[in-house]
């Protein structure tokens, strides 16, 4: 086979709160074709303490697994290979320091998505992976949560994740593995308050299946099977049998169930609490077992990149529609930003398509604020965009969007910029003054087109260079750049300012003029 005709692979890992999941696909014509899966069970969940922080053996179990998971990557391109992180990293205050180090083994990013876009991307790997069976739930109960869905084709219309999970549950009620009819019904009662505020809404909108994916539910069948239950298929009686047998071991090492794994044992018992509370809550009649998850979902979605962009594009329109945005506005002041952003070379190599992308986006939404109060509404707008849920973004770039927004106006308080495990803050500063330039330059809201405006970047000195005579002619806006000049010179950038002449631009800054 020739280099030409050679197959695409590309690669996904989940690194869940229990265990972390790597697949390898390869695309073949409209469809993928699975030719590798690793598995490495690392607890990552079990090392959370009290305060929020992973401690050092759990991080080594995450990087070992990491650095086995590359040898199987080696060569391949990034583009190639998405990594989507869960519940216990989006709870770990150090995070950042796993990702730091994981950046040494792994040279691809690691995503933190949010639990809905986990909920999403769970989904998204059954659909793809299930006969239609019309409308569906879909429930995933991991190490530190569970997603529940329900949707249509691969198309969501509820997303929840809820912090019940069985690593974290088994930590809080079977504490040293014990086990008692006292600790069951206190892990189940405690599930099904979780669940009491959707119950209702997923029971209004209904299905047609209930589908189970990922370990927890995978084990639950299994031994389902041992016991004699050979379609697989999980209903409440069955259940409850489970539950009452469960219940005749007083260890979680007196687990003797055909099809339970020696390292599932630790985590059985809160796994079918956990399960019992969303049939009871739901009321679920049946459920089958699907194997695509997670990773199944980011290598869908990896292959088909349009959808992709179509979610966030749409997402962005919801929100924009939601929070009353003046639309022609914010068009103005984005294709003003993506027009300044194409003239400057920012840190060729990077992923500047994804930056410019995520410009656009923040240009689109950076009024979202308004809709609070006018005073202090770059704060508004970036709180909105850190803390909503936006369908098809990671945490990372949520994280982003909201920066920008932050530092759209007024004084840059670098002092309060986010950390950031993808990027790094110096690819944000051009994102930034980009952005800044725009809203100044549109500050008037007028429909008249920007008259030529050139820019050239060196580091952070920026010549903005403007028609003859234009000053004169535009007082107010040139009173608001001068002031965004002092802005940029508290934080060491410069701002200049020039004249377009007939002769050819010239090649260096001009002088600052004075304030």
């Amino acid at each position: 086979m020739t280099e030409h005709t050679r197959p695409r692979e590309i690669a996904a890992i989940d690194m869940g709160s229990n265990s972390f999941h790597m697949v390898v696909a390869r695309v073949v014509g409209q469809s993928l074709q699975i030719v590798s899966r690793h598995k490495q069970r690392v607890h990552l969940a079990s090392g959370l303490d009290e305060h929020h922080n992973l401690d050092q053996p759990s991080i080594q179990r995450g990087l070992n697994c990491l650095a086995m998971f590359a040898e199987r990557l080696q060569g391949f391109e990034p583009d190639n290979v998405r990594i989507a992180a869960t519940y216990t990293l989006r709870q770990a205050n150090n995070a950042h320091v796993f990702l730091k180090r994981a950046e040494t083994l792994l040279p691809y990013p690691i995503e933190i998505i949010p639990g809905t876009e986990e909920a999403r991307l769970i989904y998204l790997g059954v659909a793809h992976t299930q006969p239609d069976t019309g409308r569906k739930l879909i429930v995933d109960i991991g190490g530190g949560s569970t997603e529940l869905v329900i949707g249509e084709g691969f198309e969501t219309e509820l997303t929840y994740s809820k912090h019940m999970g069985c690593v974290s549950y088994n930590q809080h009620y079977f504490p040293k593995g014990k086990i008692s009819s006292k600790r069951m019904a206190a892990a189940q009662l405690a599930a099904e308050q979780k669940l009491e505020s959707i119950a209702s809404l997923y029971t209004r909108a209904g299905w047609q299946a209930a589908i189970g994916s990922s370990g927890t539910i995978k084990a639950i069948r299994e031994v389902l099977i041992g016991l004699g239950y050979n379609d697989g298929i999980i209903t409440p009686e069955r259940l409850d049998k489970l539950y009452e047998a469960i219940l005749k071991a007083k260890h979680y090492d007196d687990l003797a169930f055909e099809g339970l794994s020696d390292d599932r044992k630790p985590v059985f018992a809160a796994g079918v609490a956990i399960l019992c509370a969303v049939f009871k809550s739901l009321a679920i009649s049946e459920m089958v077992f699907s194997d695509g998850a997670l990773r199944e979902g980011l290598l869908y979605e990896m292959e088909d990149r349009f959808r992709h962009s179509d979610i966030r594009t749409r997402t962005a329109s919801a929100m924009a529609k939601q929070y009353n945005v003046d639309i022609a506005q914010a068009n103005r002041v984005k294709d003003c930003a993506e027009m300044l952003y194409n003239q400057i070379d920012s840190h060729p190599g990077l992923a500047r398509s994804e930056l410019a992308t995520l410009l656009n986006w923040g240009a689109l939404l950076h009024e979202v604020g308004l809709s609070i109060s006018y005073p202090g509404f770059h704060r508004h707008s970036a709180y909105l965009l850190r803390h909503s849920t936006m369908p098809g973004f990671n945490l990372e770039q949520q994280t982003v969007l909201a920066t920008l927004v932050r530092f759209q106006r007024k004084s840059l308080k670098f002092e309060e910029m986010p950390e950031l495990s993808i990027y790094k803050r110096k690819h944000l500063y051009p994102l930034i003054r980009t952005l800044r330039l725009a809203v100044v330059l549109n500050g008037q809201r007028s429909d008249e087109p920007l008259p030529s405006i050139t820019v050239t970047a060196d580091k952070e000195t920026w010549l903005l260079t403007l028609p003859p005579n234009w000053e004169q002619d535009n007082r107010l806006l040139a009173a608001d750049l001068r002031q965004e000049q002092e802005y940029w010179q508290k934080v060491g950038w410069s701002l200049q300012l020039g004249e377009h002449t007939d002769e050819k631009p010239a090649e260096k800054p001009a002088e600052k003029p004075e304030n």
